[in-house]
């Protein structure tokens, strides 16, 4: 179990990448901003707790590989590299602009950190599949992480690519699925309901956990249970919210894929300074 202290670490830095965030979407005056808000917690754990990555070489062969199939919120990915180090952090407001490595979805030969080059929903589950398979079948004792969205979970690709990974026996892997229940159209449930997702991946053969995806020491214990679990993959329902930190994005799903402008600007940058000052005087 972590400390308070680094409890603590971890809000602080996802705070500074839900920053990031909103200062790339608003610079390219488009992107995703409700989903990638959604998983800057997950990501912080990721990055600065829990993988092994190096920014020095991003390209080792014993690093941890990391898929964000909704490769849409590359915003919260770019702004999570870009503070662990993998390049300038000011690079953030060139999101998606002419002559910028920061395309609106990753880029696997350009930027880097990026183990796969995703956007097209489905895909990146499935690539995670080959990454681990390849792991085990070189016994490489390396894990493979995936996030995915709920939205995203409509996808029959999906359902194909957890079959796939019960079927070997990928221990190696561990998909994160964003429920925050949102997505472009409005909700899940009434787009294309595909829940429980829980009872259906357990009937997919996987290992599944529960979490809120807004609470670091349960985001701990899940990640180190599902390195405990052999013979099946392991999926992490992290339950968040969509728009996290800000306002007037909360839970609303006009915000999937725009940017604030002026005002709105200017209200989520004060939201999210003034959860970092809270946090500064916070005692552990």
């Amino acid at each position: 179990m972590m400390t308070p202290s680094r409890v603590l670490e971890l809000k602080k830095q996802a705070n500074d990448i839900r920053i990031g965030i909103i200062e790339g979407v608003y610079n390219a005056a488009c992107g995703h901003p409700g989903g990638s808000l959604s998983i800057a917690d997950i990501v912080t754990y990721l990055y600065f707790e829990h993988m092994n990555v190096d920014p020095a070489h991003p390209k080792m062969d014993e690093r941890d590989r990391f898929v964000l199939s909704k490769g849409h919120t590359a915003p919260a990915l770019y702004a999570a590299l870009a503070h662990r180090g993998f390049f300038p952090v000011e690079e953030l407001k060139t999101l998606r602009k002419f002559s910028s490595r920061l395309q609106g979805h990753p880029d696997m030969k350009n930027i880097p950190g990026v183990d796969m080059s995703t956007g097209s929903l489905g895909l990146g589950i499935s690539a995670a599949c080959g990454m681990a398979l390849v792991g085990k079948l070189d016994g490489k004792p390396y894990r493979v992480y995936t996030v995915l969205g709920d939205g995203e979970s409509e996808e029959g690709q999906v359902w194909e690519a957890a079959m796939f990974a019960a079927h070997y026996k990928l221990d190696n892997l561990c998909a994160v699925l964003d429920f925050n229940g949102l997505q472009i159209d409005g909700k899940i449930t009434d787009v294309m309901n595909p829940t429980p997702h829980d009872e259906k991946f357990r009937a997919f053969g996987w290992h599944v956990i529960t979490i809120d995806a807004h609470d670091f020491d349960a985001i701990d214990a899940a990640f180190r249970e599902a390195q405990t679990v052999k013979g099946k993959p392991t999926l992490i329902l992290a339950k968040s919210v969509k728009g996290k930190g800000v306002s007037y994005m909360e839970n609303n799903c006009d915000w999937h894929g725009k940017a604030p402008k002026g005002d709105e600007y200017t209200v989520a940058m004060n939201d999210l300074r003034a959860i970092g000052a809270a946090l500064e005087k916070e005692e552990v």
